[in-house]
């Protein structure tokens, strides 16, 4: 019987499976057993579960699957885990630079612990109505909200997700509200199909959207039903560049899997 070592990490309440792959044992095509790991009742419990493997000319490469057990698209908040992963494997000491679906990111682990990770440029944003569509590693819509408290995230980002323009591919849906400089972000996710403590790749997408539509200046203060986070950007020649990702990445505890 295989026995797989693994460690549950979280990053404001998005939690992941990580397991050190650089042997590149793991059958990453078992979508069913991916997702008996990920189950809440019947398993490890997660968000998502991420590989962590070998690549020439980096530190590291990062294989990211939903909680579906299908590979998916960049996950920040996944990534910023991974990073703390590999420091705490002595892959690299204070900043790495990894492989992932969309291209490369570099990572630093701070003197506080705190993980920053650098996304990818944003160039385009377009407009839905009132709401904006970006992509930061993964598509995102985001919505502003006047009763962020009040709403059902699993209902209507369900409603969005799975409408007639975005039922195909998906899309995570973000419902954003500006309260005294610090922008509050909840999140649907695809994959997941449900309402996630804290979407990386969707905080990004949300402070870039305050940055445009509110002048939200940078870095921008993010509030998540899992904790607190801070996007730092620049906007050069209409393109958001130099975004960096900051924020707790946190080992929850570890175990084997038969």
């Amino acid at each position: 019987m295989m026995k797989l070592h693994f460690t549950k990490y979280h990053g404001t309440g998005n939690d992941f499976i990580m397991i050190d792959d650089r042997s590149e044992r793991f059958d990453e095509s078992d979508v069913e057993l991916i997702a008996a790991m990920c189950s809440r009742r019947f398993g490890i419990g997660a968000d998502g579960l991420i590989l962590l493997r070998n690549e020439v000319g980096y530190d590291f490469k990062m294989v990211y699957f939903n909680s579906d057990g299908r590979q998916s698209s960049m996950c920040g908040n996944g990534g910023r885990c991974l990073i703390q992963f590999a420091h705490s494997l002595s892959v690299f000491e204070n900043r790495c630079v990894f492989l992932a679906i969309d291209g490369d990111h570099l990572g630093e682990v701070l003197s506080d612990g705190t993980i920053k990770l650098k996304m990818g440029d944003v160039s385009s944003i377009s407009r839905q109505g009132d709401d904006f569509v970006l992509d930061t590693g993964s598509p995102h819509y985001v919505q502003f909200s006047d009763d962020l408290q009040e709403k059902n995230i699993k209902e209507d980002g369900a409603e969005i997700r799975f409408s007639d323009q975005y039922v195909a591919n998906g899309i995570n849906v973000n419902f954003i509200e500006l309260n005294e400089g610090i922008l509050h972000v909840a999140t649907y996710e695809r994959g997941v199909e449900d309402e996630t403590y804290s979407c990386g790749t969707g905080v990004t997408a949300s402070a870039i959207v305050a940055h445009e539509n509110n002048a939200l200046q940078s870095p921008i203060s993010i509030k998540t039903k899992g904790g607190s986070l801070k996007v730092h950007l620049q906007k050069e020649g209409g393109i958001y560049r130099d975004i960096w990702l900051e924020g707790p990445a946190v080992s929850v505890f570890e175990g084997v899997w038969s």
